[in-house]
């Protein structure tokens, strides 16, 4: 690994199948306010994203676990993809990650809808009530709230993947690809296994081969 040959730019979009909540702060939560809001853009007029860091981990975690391994780092293919920093113990060196993957926005679109919509509690975003169910005394108690960016709500994606010059091109692709399969038949943020957080990724078409490093400018 001694030269970076080309630069993949892989653009697509993430739809909402369900409603999804990705944590942001709530140190300052007001009473009455929300227990659990979503993370937010406050550059951006306060709109809810997708960081790419969930993405990225989520990505990792499901292709490790369908490898076998048994914690992170223990899967050479996936480390060649993603990255490992120095671990003594798993006896790995540092290795920079072979994708990059930006935080993705709602679309315009999604936007402009999500503010004119009259059914939100808040601007972009719904509240979901959830409550602990007493098996004994058949009560729900301990109700709180939960911020989630609805259903049918659009996010613009973007990923680099680098290809260096003793990569094999196709099977780095073949590798993001599977962790993207997985994710759409997992879920993304928290809350999943009680209906949150199904995407669905638009087509894949829409790659740019940056091989020329006088042309890597976004």
């Amino acid at each position: 690994m001694e030269k970076l040959v080309k630069k993949i730019k892989i653009q697509t979009s993430i739809t909402l199948l369900t409603g999804l909540h990705i944590g942001g702060s709530s140190d300052n939560v007001e009473i009455g306010g929300i227990d659990n809001p979503v993370i937010k853009l406050a550059t951006r007029g306060n709109e809810p994203y997708i960081p790419g860091s969930s993405l990225k981990g989520k990505m990792r975690c499901l292709l490790e676990q369908t490898a076998g391994a048994s914690q992170v780092g223990m899967n050479k293919e996936v480390n060649n993809l993603f990255g490992i920093t120095e671990n003594k113990i798993l006896k790995t060196g540092n290795q920079p990650s072979k994708l990059i993957v930006r935080d993705a926005v709602l679309s315009k679109e999604s936007k402009e809808a999500l503010l004119a919509c009259d059914n939100l509690d808040m601007p972009y975003t719904e509240n979901k009530w959830e409550n602990v169910i007493d098996r004994i005394k058949g009560v729900a108690e301990h109700p709180r709230q939960s911020e989630r960016v609805p259903a049918g709500a659009v996010f613009n994606a973007e990923f680099i993947l680098n290809i260096w010059d003793d990569d094999n091109e196709e099977e780095l692709m073949a590798l993001f690809m599977k962790g993207i399969r997985l994710l759409e038949n997992d879920y993304l943020g928290g809350s999943g296994s009680r209906g949150y957080g199904q995407i669905k990724f638009g087509e894949f078409d829409n790659m740019t081969e940056l091989s020329d490093a006088n042309n890597w400018k976004a």
